[in-house]
């Protein structure tokens, strides 16, 4: 069931929406987050490496510790926080595509009853016509 794109309302509520003079949100902002998240989960995976590149050089418990620590926890802490900040950009994406097309759907679906009770209507008036004449 196809959408008639020269629908009156379609028109009309393209004119409103030019009306407002609403600007599109930069994609740059978003983008940083991406960006970030990637950044940070590879310094994660490099502070790992180091801490254990570190610890693996000494055979001491006492002098492993503190590669472990740095290295180690504030390597997985980091790559928590680009994975987040990954994963927000990756859901606000699909989040942002999944609303459009919603309201695009929705629209549609709301077009076409208009359209079956505009034919309802008609029905409605010639079988009350007809047994007046």
């Amino acid at each position: 069931m196809e959408t008639n794109p020269t629908n009156p309302r379609i028109d009309q509520f393209r004119a409103e929406v030019a009306d407002l003079d609403i600007k599109t949100p930069a994609d740059a902002g978003e983008r940083n987050y991406l960006v970030v998240g990637i950044v940070l989960m590879v310094i994660g995976l490099v502070l790992i490496f180091a801490g254990y590149w570190g610890a693996s050089g000494t055979a001491v418990l006492a002098e492993q510790i503190p590669f472990v620590l740095s290295g180690g926890f504030l390597g997985v802490g980091v790559m928590i926080v680009g994975a987040a900040m990954f994963v927000r950009y990756s859901l606000s994406r699909y989040l942002r595509f999944w609303l459009i097309r919603t309201i695009y759907e929705e629209r549609s679906q709301t077009d076409q009853v208009v359209e079956s009770l505009g034919r309802i209507e008609v029905l409605l008036r010639e079988t009350t016509r007809a047994p007046a004449e």
